[in-house]
């Protein structure tokens, strides 16, 4: 898995490209957002649009960066998964917990309504 991670007007960009199944590469994005977490950043957008497969580890990661946004008052959003990704979502119940945008720009207006 491929992991770029930028941040902009105080909203960190992961974006992720192949299989999120809890490999290292998993390690490395969980270590890139605790690099980044902090009183500048609280709010979160990751690109999903080209993560071919997930597996219930990389649910696990996703939940775990979810959780540490929200311990820091902030909040995540999930860009663009695929239809696989979004049928995951809502056979475990897990699209009551994260919010879903098309598009950057849509992440990134639901994000400053927060705060």
């Amino acid at each position: 898995m491929k992991t770029e991670a930028a941040v902009q007007n105080g909203i960190l960009y992961v974006r992720l490209a192949g299989d999120l199944i809890g490999s290292p590469d998993s390690q490395q994005l969980l270590h890139t957002v605790n690099e980044q977490l902090g009183e500048d950043v609280t709010l979160c957008a990751i690109d999903l649009s080209h993560v071919r497969f997930i597996n219930s580890t990389g649910i696990g990661v996703l939940v775990s960066v979810l959780t540490k946004f929200r311990n820091q008052g902030g909040e995540l959003v999930l860009i663009n998964p695929s239809d696989h990704i979004r049928k995951l979502l809502v056979i475990t119940k897990l699209n009551a917990i994260f919010t879903v945008a098309a598009t950057d720009t849509e992440a990134a207006e639901h994000l400053k309504a927060i705060r």
